[in-house]
């Protein structure tokens, strides 16, 4: 009989949907990083990961009644930290490819944000001051986007074209270690609206349009890979559409500029799922080992 797992929405496991050992790997989109201490978890990775306790990737295991379970998501990771060491805030987080063995059978992968600067990027284009002269006039502006493709080339795009055969070699190295695992490749929450919402996040339309064409381009690329790589592709991107950081908080999956949330009552990370979103990540998982 299935149950659901307290505070989530996540169907348990059930005899049919268990797994023996479930990895995974990712950076904090799939950590689904928290500031909060009394929700880091320090099982698997160091403090500096922050590492959320009610991450997808906790959530998945505990529905499949994984019997083995390692979690080496940590924030700031790239396609680098999979295969190499990652330092981080009081600790290393030691290569997150250490934790398959010959015998996992399910991977979920979540990366490749870090490795084109999507994080940065957002950062960038944050315009703190109000256009001038005011009362404001329709905020179109497009600062930051007319930095990134300056010369004609988008830098961006450039990006995400180099970070292609990286998602594609971690792949690969996956498949080296252990033989027989599910691959799940996870996309990124739609997380940037359509139009703007200054002064609550204080981006310009233009530079809003362009990061919601951006996170499109590069989630594209990660369901290329999958498809070239004959891996699972998990699709959090359109099936959380509404959820982005200009809604209010209890519709919001992921938080915008403020550090503070309501899901749950805390501290967040900017421009990171929050609880809702990391409970959308892990049923999106489930609804594909499960298919």
């Amino acid at each position: 009989m299935t149950g659901f797992l307290a505070g989530t929405g996540v169907a348990a496991a059930t005899p049919a949907s268990a797994v023996a050992e479930y990895v995974a790997l990712g950076d904090s989109w799939s950590a689904d990083s928290t500031p909060m201490p009394t929700m880091i978890s320090t099982r698997d990775v160091p403090w500096g990961c922050l590492q959320s306790a009610g991450n997808y990737p906790k959530q998945v295991a505990a529905a499949l009644g994984a019997r083995k379970f390692r979690d080496a998501t940590c924030g700031s990771a790239t396609t680098d930290a999979l295969a190499g060491p990652q330092s981080v805030p009081h600790g290393m987080n030691q290569p997150q490819f250490d934790r398959l063995t010959a015998t996992t059978d399910l991977v979920t992968l979540g990366i490749g944000g870090n490795d084109v600067g999507l994080a940065g990027a957002v950062s960038d284009c944050l315009n703190l001051l109000p256009p001038l002269p005011l009362p404001l006039p329709p905020l179109l502006g497009n600062p930051c986007a007319a930095r990134w493709t300056a010369g004609g080339v988008d830098e961006m795009s450039v990006r995400i074209a180099a970070a292609e055969p990286k998602i594609a070699a971690a792949i690969d190295g996956i498949r080296l270690r252990s033989p027989h695992a599910t691959v799940l490749l996870v996309d990124y929450l739609q997380g940037v609206p359509r139009h703007g919402c200054w002064p609550l996040v204080p981006m310009l339309d233009g530079d809003v349009r362009w990061l919601r064409a951006k996170l499109e381009e590069f989630n594209a690329m990660l369901a290329r890979v999958a498809v070239a790589k004959s891996v699972r592709f998990v699709d959090t991107y359109t099936t959380s559409a509404g959820h982005d950081f200009c809604q209010l908080p209890g519709t919001t999956w992921v938080e915008g500029l403020l550090p503070l949330s309501l899901t749950p009552v805390g501290l967040a990370a900017p421009f990171h799922p929050n609880q809702l979103g990391a409970d959308h990540q892990a049923l999106r998982v489930l609804d594909e080992v499960r298919r």
